[in-house]
């Protein structure tokens, strides 16, 4: 069963190509450009498609499903690019993964060569990282977007930024500080070091920005991965209507940065700062990320998001039971 979904992303590939082919009339070397492969895979995944057989007098294709869900999700809200991944149900982890292949093909169909990269820690990023599979070296710079907790692979931003870059065949710069100050002044001093401020400096610049959306939901919450929080303190954040954590931030289910003494002593970049980027790609799987990724559309921080297709099924639900409640 888990091999038999696996394939799902290669089948989103073909299904793609096809598209651009017969029904938008695209070359093959306008295909390659536009989707940044190779002219001769996007031949192969021609040929492919010719031998599954979704090639008739209609594109068919298992992702039908899939498609309406992402043209749902485009019509309802701020986001310019929307992908949905199959669900493996009752298999988390293997839903993570179909998540994170979803995410990183959109990630090397997004940058170029000269672009800078900057990504933040996280589970989802990891799984980002592990799938990517580029068909050549790209000159591109990797950048965390916050320092960073030591202690586990996905909370280790600079861990995750230098696997980043050996996969993409770019170079890594790192910040050597950590997440959390402990008071805003020495969070202004150290953001004002110049290795970190340059580093900060090119991921404001970046092209392209890579997120993960954690949950402050006691059960399950990535947010304590990053900072422990007393219990009293995690009861009152939810009380409070805090949603999401987004670039270490704690973001109010309106979509509003939390007014949270925490988050005047990050170091890192806050969501305003990256609003320039050409492609803010936000990446979540399960149903416990359904609130935290309504929060961070709310605040308009994404315009790419790659979400499994039950979470989005549950997303779009609270989005039309919000919409007939307003």
């Amino acid at each position: 069963m888990a091999e038999r979904n696996l394939d799902f992303e290669l089948a989103r590939q073909i299904h793609t190509v096809l598209v651009l082919h017969f029904l938008e009339g695209l070359k093959q070397f306008e295909i390659a450009q536009k989707l940044n492969m190779s002219t001769s895979k996007v031949n192969r995944l021609i040929t492919q498609g010719h031998k599954l057989g979704m090639v008739k007098i209609s594109i068919e294709s298992p992702f039908a499903r899939l498609t309406e869900l992402e043209a749902q999700l485009v019509g309802g809200t701020a986001l310019e690019t929307a992908v949905v991944a199959p669900t493996v149900s009752g298999n988390a982890e293997t839903t993570l993964k179909q998540v994170g292949l979803a995410a990183a093909n959109l990630l090397l169909e997004s940058l170029r060569d000269g672009d800078v990269l900057a990504i933040t820690g996280g589970k989802a990023v990891s799984a980002v990282v592990d799938n990517l599979s580029p068909e050549r070296e790209m000159n591109v710079t990797v950048v965390p977007l916050t320092g960073g907790v030591q202690g586990k692979y996905y909370t280790d931003v600079n861990h995750l930024v230098t696997r980043m870059a050996e996969r993409l065949g770019g170079k890594a710069m790192l910040v050597h500080a950590p997440l959390f100050a402990e008071s805003r002044t020495q969070r202004d001093m150290v953001k004002n070091m110049a290795p970190i401020k340059e580093v900060f400096d090119l991921a404001r610049s970046a092209s392209v920005a890579l997120t993960g959306i954690g949950s402050v939901e006691p059960r399950g919450s990535s947010y304590y991965d990053l900072n422990p929080v007393p219990e009293s303190d995690r009861k009152m954040l939810v009380g409070l209507g805090v949603a999401a954590e987004f670039m270490a931030h704690l973001v109010g289910e309106t979509g509003v940065i939390a007014d949270y003494e925490l988050n005047s002593r990050l170091v890192a970049l806050s969501p305003s700062e990256i609003s320039s980027c050409r492609k803010v790609i936000g990446v979540a799987a399960g149903l416990q990320k359904v609130r935290p990724v309504q929060a961070v559309l709310n605040g308009k921080f994404l315009n790419s998001l790659v979400m499994d297709e039950e979470a989005v099924t549950a997303l779009l639900a609270e989005m039309g039971r919000m919409k007939h409640v307003a």
